[in-house]
Parts: structure tokens; sequence; C-alpha cells
């Protein structure tokens, strides 16, 4: 431990941002890195408990009492071997991740936590400026194929990790380009798309094999890779979202948030001169429009950022909760948990307002677009029963649907004739589905969740598969069935 008492004398600084006046004017990242002194400043205040919380909160396993204390000794390529070990893609959390981690440090029963997402970010990001990420191809391969179904994170996390046991793994990503939701679902100033790029290509030189732009169903057939692999691992996530369930909901103007958020990056991507598949025949636009936002998680203050930077002439989000009691996670939830709101988020820094412990109950319109909202105030969860004569009604123009997700499409979990749970999620014993040599992994599995919980799962669903291709004999799936 390098400095026992930093805790104690090293004031907490928080994680730097560009001031919301600027950022409104572009679409860079929000996010900036703390200068490198600072970060080791910050690390040093890890007090390196004996029970480390904050890598039990992490989904990963994250060693964040390791590599704290490396940068704190100014060991930062030892730093960065520490990271990779559990988390493949440290850049993407260190950009993304709401850092449960953070919420379980110790320090933060009483105090401000150390800014483990800021470390992350700087050994990684140092990890590329001094060229220590680079590819390391499996020494051997096995003569075993797998195909990957999915290129967010935890297909490429589930395609990395099988690739460095050396089978030959190629991804499928029906979109124009890899990454998922994290390339079409999140906007560019949480994360720029470089970001995923740059360690694209090094999985490419790894010898992965990437097919963009091709779904399986269609452009090639479900049999054709099953009989062309020993494994298949579907890692499609849980796109279909949950409708928003009012009459009026089916008015012009009203749409999910993830149409809106794919347009928009594709709009994005393509005004700089970046492959954005075909451009959307009629684009959902909040410019000089009145938006309503419903819901109250991630997606929903994505879409309130998001309508802000197209000069909306006004942002208003539903979030049916209650008001937080409190802007500390230590006054919101018992330690270590981690709270499901805060006060404000990054989008309502930038303008907007959020109105708590509020639903809408229908909407209305003329000549077929929606005109007005039609709202009540809720009680407290988990019923959020109306209440008496608290109705309310606004104008609006665009309505932006972010109530959750339902599971995964079901085109191809139907064609492979796979089971599913009560919440629509894929049913799996240790990874396997219902049908044999066909594996799942992240939000396809276990319902919408964090890029580092999808992370994980690609890494645990990979040694699944292994151990599967180890008992099982070449181009027969049905040597080693799933129950």
């Amino acid at each position: 431990m390098g400095d026992p008492h930093g805790f104690l004398h090293i004031p907490f600084v928080p994680e730097p941002k560009r001031p919301p006046g600027q950022r409104l004017r572009d679409h860079k990242m929000i996010f900036e890195l703390m200068p490198v002194d600072e970060v080791g400043r910050q690390a040093r205040r890890c007090m390196n408990c004996g029970v480390p919380f904050c890598q039990h909160g992490c989904p990963v396993g994250n060693r964040i009492p390791r590599w704290n204390d490396l940068v704190g000794t100014d060991r930062w390529r030892e730093a960065l071997e520490q990271l990779h070990a559990t988390n493949n893609f440290p850049e993407f959390t260190g950009y993304i991740c709401p850092a449960p981690c953070e919420a379980a440090c110790v320090l933060e029963i009483n105090d401000d936590p150390v800014t483990i997402k800021q470390v992350e970010l700087e050994i990684i990001e140092r990890g590329w400026r001094e060229g220590w990420v680079r590819p390391r191809p499996p020494e051997s391969r096995s003569g075993r194929r797998v195909a990957v179904i999915g290129s967010g994170p935890a297909g490429l996390a589930a395609a990395a990790q099988l690739n460095s046991l050396g089978h030959a793994v190629t991804v499928y990503e029906r979109s124009e380009a890899i990454g998922g939701l994290m390339r079409l679902g999140v906007p560019d100033f949480k994360l720029e798309k470089w970001v995923i790029d740059r360690r694209v290509e090094v999985l490419r030189e790894e010898g992965i094999d990437f097919h963009t732009g091709t779904e399986i169903g269609s452009d090639v057939t479900v049999e054709d890779v099953l009989t062309g692999h020993d494994a298949l691992v579907l890692t499609i996530g849980a796109l279909r979202e949950r409708p928003l369930d009012v009459p009026g909901a089916e008015l012009g103007g009203v749409h999910f948030a993830m149409e809106y958020l794919a347009g928009r990056n594709r709009l994005i991507a393509r005004a700089e001169g970046r492959d954005a598949g075909e451009p959307p025949e009629d684009p959902i636009t909040a410019t000089g429009k009145r938006v309503a936002v419903i819901g109250g998680g991630d997606t929903a203050a994505d879409c309130v950022a998001s309508a802000l930077r197209e000069q909306a002439v006004e942002v208003v989000q539903l979030d049916r909760y209650p008001r937080p009691d409190g802007s500390q996670t230590r006054e919101l939830v018992d330690w270590p948990a981690t709270p499901r709101r805060m006060p404000s988020t990054y989008a309502l820094e930038e303008g907007g307002t959020r109105h708590f412990a509020e639903t809408v109950t229908g909407l209305a319109g003329t000549d077929g677009r929606v005109q007005q909202l039609r709202g009540a105030t809720v009680g407290e969860p988990p019923d959020f029963t109306p209440h008496e004569c608290s109705e309310f009604l606004r104008p609006v123009d665009l309505v932006l649907v972010a109530v959750g997700f339902l599971g995964p499409e079901q085109p191809l979990v139907d064609a492979l004739e796979l089971a599913l749970h009560t919440g629509g999620e894929i049913r799996a014993d240790d990874f396997a589905t219902t049908t044999s040599g066909v594996f799942t992994a992240g939000d396809a599995r276990l319902g919408a969740s964090l890029v580092v919980t999808a992370i994980d799962d690609g890494r645990k669903c990979a040694t699944a598969v292994d151990q599967f291709l180890r008992t099982s004999r070449p181009g027969h799936r049905g040597d080693a069935r799933s129950s």
C-alpha cells in the first residue's frame, strides 16, 4: 500500500466534464481525462481494504485495489495488465459505466469514494498512448469454429476470450458497423465511435473475423451458421422495447427511444464521413419541438441530451419514481448498494426538466399527429397509484418512449427453437440454451443491463463454450446436449 494515510489528507476530485454550455454545441464526449498526476494522487486515496467491497460491487470483479496501488506508485504498465486480467474493454467501461464500484467503496460510508472510474480510464488511455495495447493472437489454433451473433460488449467479450483460447471466431453483425448498442444506442457525446473502432482493429488483427451488414436468417441462413460452426453464441441484446400502453400511443410523433437514438447516431456518423448504413427516410427530429421523454433511466437521459443538442423548444422528462431524498449515494441507499436514481443527470445539467412521480395516462392530437400529453401524479412504488384530482395536460410535438425492454427480438429466437423465461429473456443453464451447441450471453440472457455486466457475461459464456468444445467432437454439436 503506497500511502496508508492517503484517504485522510488527499482531497477528493470529481471526474472532469466539459461545461454544459460548451458541450451542447457539438457531439464530442462530455467527459475529459483527469491530469495524470492527479490520477496518481486520487489512486492513493484507496485504503486497500482487507475485504475490497469495490471489487465485489464491480460486475467483472476488477482488481481495483491492486491497480490503484500500482498507479499510486507509478507502475502504469503493471496496472494495465491487472486491468486487462478481468476486463477486455476497460475503455468502454471507463467512459460509460455508472461505476457501481464507487458506490461500494468503503469511503462512501461517510466520505467521498475513490474516483475508481477515472483511474481505470487513465490506465487504459495511457496504455493506448504508450503502445502497450497491441494484438496478441493465440500461439496455436484448436481447429474448432465458433459463430458469435451480435457485436455488443457481450459478443465482443465472448469472441475475444474464445479467440484467445485458439478457437476460430466469426462475429456476425446485422448493422453497418461493430459495437451493438454502444454503436447505435449510446450517443457520441457519451462514447465517440473511434473508441470502439480502435479496439475492433486489435481484435481483427488477433484473428477474429467480422461480418457487418449480415443478418442471420436472411443474408445467411440459420442452418448454414449451425452446420458451419461447432458452437454458436447468441448475443443479440434485448431490443424489444416495452410499448407505451395508453390511448393515443399510435399517433404520429410518438417513437421508441432507440429508434430516435439510432437515427441520430447514423446521421452524425454520416455527417462525419463514417459508415452509417442507410439514412432514415424520414428522420425523427426534435428541432423546434416541444419534447416529452417518458422514463427515468439512462436511455431517457440520452434522449433528453440529444433533443437539447437539436435545439428543441422544450424538453420535459416524466419519471414515475419519487424524487430522491438526498444527493449523495450514502444518503439514497444503504452501503454498498447502488442507487436507482440520482437527483440529477449529465443531461439535466444541460437543460430540460425532470418531473418526478408523474406518469402519462394518454395522448391526443389532430390529423394523426400528437399534440397533447395527459398525465397524473402517482404514489410510491411498486404500485404507482395515480392520485385523485392530479391530472394535468401538456402540449407536445414529440414523445420519446424509454420505459424498458422485453427481451430479444423473436425471429432468430424462433428459428433456433429457443425456450424463453416469462420475462422474455432466453432460458439458459450455464449459458447453454435449450438447443444443443447454442449459447447466449448479455442482455439476451439477463435482460437489459450495464455494459460492464455484459462484458462479464460474455467472458463467462466463453468459458462455458470452451468446456463444451473440449467435450464434443468436431462437427457434432449434439454430443454434449444441454438440458
